[in-house]
């Protein structure tokens, strides 16, 4: 997370005689300022949380949620569709697990926008809106724009009291630099995404930021904010500008909080809970390099276990990263077949049913949307590597819960999988959507730092898949 930019540097002795780290100021449970105008309830019964699984790199739809058994060979590749517990509804074969919560879960098959590369995509799939900066890749760092779906519901909800309302895990997503469209963009970094680091070499988890304060206990860190205040009134020269005295008393709370460091406390959960989300890691396919090797093992499993737990604590928004940066994740240019078969699917189809059948079974899926997305799909064409390419013409999108009414197919592609051939989708429409679940209107309008009005969101809900 980056530090905010609005705390100036004749600020740094109050931040230090209270101790807190920018890091947690900046945390996604803080807000300043009034950018919303209109925020209407549009959604009879609004969800509480919202789970974003992203399958970074561009998951193959063909070999996942739209299988064409019937194209040819080039197109069709080396996978069979499967039948799931929805009739007339087949996924491809390496997705046992999934097909057996399908009752659960609605597909979209006609999701498409123009970006072709990644980090373009990954805007459009983030924000809902297509990146400034055009059809590109960043190699240096550029401001984030528009804000994640996350900064906007913590923006919008009202009537919530969390400490955190937005999580991000285990990482930030990362291609040449962090990918710009993770936080709060226009509306402030102080709704940047709160983000619980993995450790894959241990299966566990820590916040950035809180634990060199450790040692911190209460009675000194109210202490240190009694300092800060008499500082404060004393010395008018470091005055704390307005907003600022709530900003260090949240982040005195995030200290404090033995919520969130429970609730990273994986191994309090039953062994045959983790071990039904998956416990193992991944390394490097051979030839991915030792770099790739180093940084590529995440906590795939125990990553949407952490999730449960987190919207379980009443966090209303949680990213999960599935991969991190390009040496290893879903960008199948070469052996695609190889990938999903041996390290790619299996993993992934475990964890998110576990995570679906957990949520039904604790009484939390009706109230929790999940969304299982990359940021487009690949080619149908299978290209001379064995592999698919990246193609955002037409790709899947997976719901669960949040008042779905289970068991759908929403559009259609193709023949080939290649273009919507009904009802065509767009992220801006899954961004109004996961608005209107949460009882936010998508025509709410906030007004960025410039004064200029946006709407939320430019798409429309898809309410047809809704009870």
């Amino acid at each position: 997370m980056a530090n905010n930019p609005d705390i100036p540097r004749r600020d740094s002795l109050a931040r230090l005689s209270i101790g807190l780290p920018l890091a947690a100021i900046s945390s996604g449970t803080l807000h300043s300022g009034a950018f919303a105008r209109v925020a209407a309830s549009s959604a009879d019964h609004s969800i509480r949380s919202c789970i974003f699984v992203f399958f970074y790199g561009g998951p193959s739809h063909l070999e996942m949620w739209d299988p064409k058994p019937d194209a040819p060979a080039s197109v069709r590749g080396e996978f069979s569709p499967i039948e799931t517990t929805v009739p007339g509804i087949y996924i491809g074969e390496h997705l046992p697990a999934m097909a057996r919560v399908m009752h659960h879960c609605a597909i979209v098959r006609s999701m498409h926008h123009g970006n072709r590369l990644h980090d373009s995509a990954s805007i459009e799939t983030f924000t809902g809106r297509p990146g400034l900066q055009g059809d590109r890749e960043e190699f240096a760092p550029i401001p984030q724009f528009y804000p994640s779906h996350g900064a906007m519901v913590s923006r919008l909800l009202s009537g919530r009291d969390s400490i955190v309302r937005h999580a991000a895990l285990p990482h930030l997503i990362h291609n040449v630099v962090t990918t710009p469209c993770q936080g709060g963009g226009f509306l402030g970094s102080q709704l940047d995404p709160f983000l619980f680091s993995g450790d894959s070499s241990r299966l566990m988890y820590r916040i950035e930021g809180l634990e060199q304060l450790q040692n911190l206990d209460q009675p000194r860190i109210a202490a240190r904010l009694q300092l800060l205040q008499r500082i404060s009134t004393q010395i008018p020269q470091i005055t704390v500008p307005a907003g600022l005295s709530g900003l260090y008393q949240n982040a005195a709370d995030l200290l404090q909080s033995e919520l969130l460091r429970s609730v990273m406390d994986l191994e309090s959960e039953p062994i045959e809970v983790r071990e039904r989300y998956g416990m193992s890691t991944i390394a490097a396919e051979p030839g991915h390099g030792a770099a790739a090797a180093a940084d590529c093992r995440p906590i795939r499993g125990q990553n949407l276990l952490l999730a449960r737990r987190l919207v379980e604590a009443g966090i209303p928004f949680v990213n999960v990263n599935d991969f991190r940066q390009q040496g290893q994740n879903w960008d199948s240019h070469a052996d695609n077949f190889t990938q999903h078969r041996r390290y790619l699917l299996p993993q992934a189809d475990q964890a998110l049913a576990a995570l679906i059948e957990d949520l039904h079974e604790r009484g939390l899926l009706e109230s929790t949307l999940v969304i299982a997305a990359g940021e487009f799909g690949r080619t149908p064409q299978i290209n001379g590597n064995a592999g698919r390419d990246h193609w955002p013409d037409c790709y899947s999108v997976l719901l669960a819960g949040g008042g779905i009414n289970g068991g759908q197919v929403y559009g259609a592609s193709d023949k080939l999988g290649a273009y919507p051939d009904a009802a065509p989708t767009t992220p801006a429409d899954l961004a109004a959507t996961i608005l209107w679940r949460f009882g936010i209107s998508p025509q709410a309008e906030i007004i960025d730092r410039n004064g200029r009005p946006h709407r939320a969101s430019s798409g429309e809900p898809l309410r047809m898949l809704f009870s």
